[in-house]
């Protein structure tokens, strides 16, 4: 038997006041999507905005379904808007916050799904590049995780479904 450790190194903050104008540009519009997220039945909302190489920010918020499958994650609806209006431009960050007002249980920031996780982690696979993920806290707490590897160490990639065809 054989012992592997995975471990993950994240950057917590308390506020935002060491980071740039940029970046408070995305978090404020995690935010702003937040707000307008379609969350009648669980009031559960959602807001992502993700930013591409060139500067361009996309946001999405979690749009929800009484046929509950049918609904979509906000960091889901940023990424596939944001990559079917240029898909050959790398996303290199996410910001992810919830509605902390409507939810004083959650003290700590809130981490994706394993689906977004998924996700994200194909677009850092497609282009190769790591895409910093900034999960938004209550007030301005921020977690940086450098990239979905760190997230998602085991990550299942579509080389693997091509491998089983060249067999």
């Amino acid at each position: 038997m054989k012992t592997v450790k995975i471990e993950c190194t994240l950057e917590m903050h308390d506020n935002y006041s060491a980071f740039s104008e940029e970046e408070v540009k995305l978090f404020q519009l995690a935010k702003s999507a937040c707000d307008k997220a379609y969350a009648p039945y669980s009031n559960f909302r959602v807001g992502a905005a993700v930013v591409l190489e060139d500067g361009q920010i996309f946001q999405g918020n979690n749009q929800e379904n009484a046929a509950y499958p049918s609904g979509l994650c906000a960091e889901r609806v940023a990424l596939f808007y944001a990559m079917s209006m240029h898909p050959n431009k790398k996303a290199t960050a996410i910001a992810i916050t919830v509605d902390y007002k409507s939810h004083p249980q959650f003290q700590d920031v809130v981490a994706p799904c394993g689906g977004c996780r998924q996700v994200i982690a194909e677009y850092e696979h497609k282009f190769n590049n790591d895409i910093k993920i900034y999960l938004l806290g209550r007030e301005e707490k921020v977690c940086i995780v450098p990239s979905m590897k760190a997230m998602l160490p085991l990550v299942f990639t579509g080389d693997m479904l091509h491998a089983m065809h060249q067999e």
